[in-house]
């Protein structure tokens, strides 16, 4: 115990000496948090509509007041001619366009039935498919009130009365959503390019043949290498729920000891992947390169962004081997729903297993010489 003790001692002296380190470890976290929260979002607003309007009655004036009070939609310009509207979307000026056809109000009244087109840009599949679902939405509404309006109903309440309840996200604010994943995926960079770069510095800098010549277990090598960047990574959790209460106010409504247990055991996992890389690696280029491209992978099948599963099924498959993926999940059950052990045991189980397969590794994986 005493020999672990010192390499502690040794390792936290090197963190805290290196002054260009601290900064990267304790603000650039920070300084994510708040960027990437704010900026990493799928949610489409202010989509710049352009009009065609063939009609000028003030049914086609009405349906174009909807587009333009609603908080998705910016009614950038209206042209006579669909070659103008679409070239505006051609050039970027434009990522939608509606063309109301002419008689469009006697149609409505005569025939009981009028056409609308809308042209989406669809180069971002994601986004148009979410343009057109807003686009849908408010003609929809506007035809449900002129059906209202032409029946002996008219100014009396609608036949069905429709009130939503949105559980966990009342506000369908996407930073609620989005602030628990990227606190995962800080303390994950923390934990895996740090700890892959630890053993990497030593080879490096000389200093590993002296430490492998002395009586040091390699359990307690690679322990004194992992627990120091295991309390920075959860003092940086720490930092970021804190921000994300003060910030952007969300609370953690579930258990907050919970919480930080099992990123606790999600770290030692990660940290063991970036010893097991740290073995592998003989420069911190090389070590980086190769953390990058677990981590890559990692974060994009991690559900962070997408959901998995609306993968592959080939993909999700493989995700059971991604432990971000694990942590992502739980992360957002515990700070959003107030998920306890029962709700996330399964999940923990895995990662516990990771942890102790992964520590195992990476003491397997060191070479030392005595």
């Amino acid at each position: 115990m005493r020999k672990l003790l010192y390499i502690l001692q040794k390792e936290f002296t090197q963190v805290f000496r290196d002054k260009a380190m601290l900064p990267i470890i304790f603000i650039v976290p920070v300084m994510q948090l708040l960027v990437l929260s704010y900026t990493a979002t799928f949610e489409i607003k202010q989509v710049r509509l352009v009009v065609v309007d063939h009609d000028h009655t003030p049914e086609s004036r009405a349906l174009i007041t909807k587009f333009s009070g609603s908080s998705f939609y910016k009614v950038t310009d209206q042209v006579e001619q669909y070659d103008r509207a679409a070239d505006l979307i051609k050039r970027g000026k434009a990522d939608q366009f509606i063309v109301i056809e002419p008689q469009f109000a006697r149609n409505l009244v005569i025939e009981q039935n009028a056409n609308i087109q809308v042209i989406t840009d669809a180069i971002n599949g994601s986004a148009a498919s979410l343009m057109s679902a807003y686009a849908i939405s408010i003609i929809g509404d506007y035809n449900r009130e002129i059906i209202v309006g032409m029946t002996p109903l008219a100014g009396q309440a609608l036949p069905i009365s429709v009130q939503p309840s949105f559980w966990y996200n009342p506000e369908l604010n996407y930073i609620t959503y989005m602030v628990p994943g990227i606190l995962v995926l800080l303390v994950t960079i923390i934990g895996l390019f740090l700890g892959s770069m630890n053993l990497v510095k030593e080879k490096e800098i000389g200093t590993i043949e002296q430490i492998n010549v002395t009586p040091i277990k390699k359990y307690q090598f690679i322990a004194g290498k992992l627990i120091p960047f295991w309390v920075i990574a959860n003092v940086d959790l720490a930092i970021g729920l804190l921000l994300a209460f003060f910030v952007f106010n969300i609370p953690v409504i579930g258990s907050v000891g919970l919480l930080f247990g099992v990123a606790s055991i999600y770290l030692v996992a990660i940290l063991s992947i970036g010893l097991v890389i740290s073995t592998l690696a003989n420069t911190m280029q090389q070590a980086m390169f190769i953390s990058w491209f677990f981590l890559v992978i990692f974060i994009l099948m991690s559900g962070l962004f997408t959901p998995i599963e609306s993968m592959p099924h080939w993909a999700q498959i493989l995700d059971y081997a991604n432990p971000v993926a694990y942590f992502i999940k739980i992360n957002r059950m515990i700070m959003l729903k107030g998920s306890g052990w029962s709700d996330i045991q399964s999940e923990v189980v895995i990662l516990a297993g990771y942890a102790v397969l992964l520590f195992t590794f990476s003491i397997w994986r060191y070479r030392k010489t005595v």
